[in-house]
């Protein structure tokens, strides 16, 4: 956005999401323009100015977690939704360069373009153009990629970069021979934290819920919602806290067999409880954890 006049003596302007001003008398001077002069900061223009920061910030933040959602769900979205949301700079930075799948074997390529007429420009995995026309698309999340380590070697050949993570999303592959009666994992679980808060903070700071002695992850595929759940341990009778166990359960089901379990909903459970395990120190697996 251009500058806007804050009093006789100064103009106002958002750079990089913060409130700067110059001088009207130095108009092309870029020291200038670096900082906020007090006399400034309490001025309806520069607090309206800060308002705006504030909501393009958390737009854009609204926008992260949309895209993330339509990811990890791999949930078919509209093409004429996509058009219509390109022009705005926040919804394109977290689409642009991510793996878009069309109806046809060919659609596949990095999200480069979306026209009002709903089409879609892909960047191929060979460097040429793609167009799609497809009503819908998918924005696969990585597991279901039978090609990822090719695009993602790709991506970095043809300079993609993703706002939002979809090839660099660490993914764990659900293991053959698992117990067809197991209910659980413990293969991070024992990770020691001071308290139960740091770890529970932990777990929001990722992004994952807590409710009561489990940190939460919501995972929708193949029409179903899972629920991946981490132990946690209990803030009222425990001054420490460990990692637990990881289970996987429905609505209907709190606990599910492993056998049952899909392949994103394992993977997103694995990955939450990695990142539990990671900010803790190691300490021996209690197998009755899970």
């Amino acid at each position: 956005m251009g500058w806007v006049a804050a009093g006789d003596d100064y103009e106002i302007a958002l750079d990089q999401g913060r409130v700067v001003a110059r001088a009207v008398s130095e108009p092309s001077s870029a020291a200038g323009s670096q900082s906020l002069p007090a006399e400034l900061r309490d001025r309806p223009e520069v607090i309206e100015l800060e308002r705006l920061a504030q909501w393009l910030d958390r737009h854009a933040a609204d926008c992260v977690a949309q895209v993330d959602t339509w990811v990890v769900s791999s949930l078919p979205v509209p093409t004429v939704l996509l058009a219509r949301v390109w022009p705005d700079e926040a919804w394109r930075s977290a689409l642009r360069d991510l793996v878009v799948v069309g109806g046809r074997p060919d659609d596949v390529g990095f999200l480069r373009d979306a026209d009002v007429s709903g089409h879609l420009r892909l960047l191929a995995p060979d460097g040429g153009t793609v167009v799609v026309r497809a009503r819908t698309v998918t924005m696969p999340h990585p597991i279901l990629l039978s090609d990822l380590e090719t695009l993602r070697a790709r991506a970095g050949e043809l300079g993609a970069v993703q706002g939002v993570e979809q090839l660099d999303r660490a993914v764990w592959h659900k293991p053959d021979g698992l117990d067809p009666e197991a209910r659980g994992v413990t293969e991070f679980a024992g990770a020691e934290y001071s308290s139960w808060f740091r770890l529970s903070a932990r777990a929001t700071a990722l992004g994952y819920k807590v409710a009561g002695q489990y940190a939460t992850d919501r995972i929708r595929e193949a029409g179903r919602v899972v629920t991946a759940s981490v132990a946690i341990g209990d803030p009222y009778t425990e001054e420490q806290a460990w990692t637990g166990g990881l289970a996987w359960g429905t609505r209907h089901e709190d606990r599910m067999p492993l056998a049952d379990v899909g392949p994103v909903a394992w993977s997103e459970g694995m990955r939450m409880a990695a990142a539990l395990h990671a900010g803790g120190r190691s300490a021996p697996v209690d197998d009755d954890s899970v």
